[in-house]
């Protein structure tokens, strides 16, 4: 392990465009279930349903939140919905698995999906049984990452001390809050879209390309 991680205990993982590419596209098929939904909710077009959906994913940190404060709408509903998706272009991933097996302590995932569909996607990968609890967006109560309340009821919830954990994310401004609180920080630079944006990488401890890669790679190895 290498040293500058051995005082870990915790460790917390993003799930989408985290633990799985982003190239394999499977967060495209929620975004155009966000813009069908929306053009159903508002009976408008598709380009304005996208203005919409960027409009709350960049004002209120996640559409789904967008749309509650704004539109009064059913999340549960809502991530059901957008959340009924073919699963079908990820598989088991053993390398991810091996790697996650290795990690001393505990596996978290920390998602502002559901856990429906959080647990859907561990299973397609084959590595749900890593994983020692899943905090989603039910569990911080509707309040998305980067709001740090649900960081702080994850660390509650499960006895994290942030000062032995790391948070493991492609958008790099949800590690502000992780790095507030103590914990150290790793971006997944991926190219996904949640990751284009312009990057203050004060808070960033580590950047890497592939968590599987990263997780071999603390121990000296190859995937």
């Amino acid at each position: 392990m290498q040293k500058r991680f051995a005082h870990i205990t915790d460790w917390i993982f993003d799930l989408d465009n985290t633990l799985y590419p982003a190239s394999t596209g499977l967060f495209t098929q929620i975004d155009a279930r966000m813009n069908a939904y929306i053009r159903r909710l508002l009976n408008v077009d598709e380009d304005e349903a996208h203005r919409v959906q960027k409009h709350h994913f960049h004002t209120h940190g996640t559409t789904l939140k967008g749309l509650t404060v704004e539109h009064r709408i059913d999340p549960h509903d809502f991530l059901e919905d957008v959340h009924n998706i073919d699963l079908g272009v990820i598989g088991p991933d053993e390398t991810l698995a091996r790697g996650l097996g290795r990690l001393p302590g505990r596996k978290f995932i920390f998602t502002n999906g559901d856990a429906p569909y959080a647990r859907r996607v561990l299973g397609r990968l084959g590595i749900e049984d890593h994983f020692h609890g899943l905090h989603d967006i039910i569990a911080a109560d509707l309040r998305p990452k980067p709001d740090p309340h649900g960081y702080a009821l994850m660390c509650e919830r499960f006895e994290i001390a942030p000062g032995k954990a790391v948070l493991v994310e492609d958008m790099a401004k949800n590690l502000k809050p992780a790095k507030a609180l103590g914990m150290m920080t790793v971006w997944v630079d991926n190219g996904s879209e949640q990751a284009l944006a312009r990057v203050d990488t004060d808070h960033i401890d580590e950047t890497i390309a592939d968590v599987s890669d990263w997780l071999h790679e603390l121990f000296g190895e190859q995937g």
